[in-house]
């Protein structure tokens, strides 16, 4: 007496197994069909679904250009890129929606308040590489393809981020108070 089927039959073969009896379901035709959504690399276990956005030539090729996976980059440089990006934007909405906007200080107070901001993300960054990447990993593991996994990695990275943040916070700050920007439409 079989007690468990599904020991016996390899579900991934398109072949039908001599142990499926007369009681199974009736094989359906197996046709090729294209589907918009489907297995990465039609493997059901990776755990991401291949869609035309996700797997486009276009969509590889800017990932490929980001800071973060760019080939060649040392981890510090990669920082700097990722942290002045982060420091420029991010100064915007602390001017225009904090609560001194109507204020003339709006923009030193929003500025203060990227720097605070910026802090507070590398510190968050600090913490995560002293949990993620101990001394013991980086010894034992071999070296990968990017540089930044690793514990010296990461901490370059973290400095990189904190320059770069620091960099665009204040260049975005001196560009607001040399040029005027009047906002009301009368």
């Amino acid at each position: 007496m079989i007690i468990n089927k599904a020991e016996k039959v390899n579900f991934l073969s398109t072949e039908e197994s001599s142990v499926v009896d007369s009681t199974s379901v009736p094989k359906v035709e197996n046709k090729k069909s294209f589907d918009v959504v489907s297995a990465f690399n039609n493997d059901p276990f990776v755990g991401h679904l291949s869609t035309p956005i996700t797997t486009s030539n276009i969509t590889k090729t800017y990932l490929s250009l980001l800071p973060a996976y760019k080939a060649g980059m040392s981890p510090l440089l990669r920082g700097i890129n990722i942290g002045f990006v982060h420091g420029y934007f991010l100064l915007g909405p602390f001017v225009q929606l904090g609560p001194l906007r109507a204020s003339q200080v709006a923009t030193f107070v929003g500025f203060v308040s990227t720097l605070s901001l910026i802090i507070i993300l590398t510190t968050c960054l600090l913490i995560y590489g002293f949990v993620t990447f101990s001394k013991a990993k980086d010894e034992e593991s071999e070296p990968n393809a990017l540089n930044i996994l690793s514990s010296k990695g990461w901490n370059q990275f973290t400095s990189g981020f904190i320059v770069g943040g620091f960099g665009g916070t204040s260049i975005a700050y001196i560009g607001l108070k040399l040029i005027s920007f009047n906002l009301t439409p009368f």
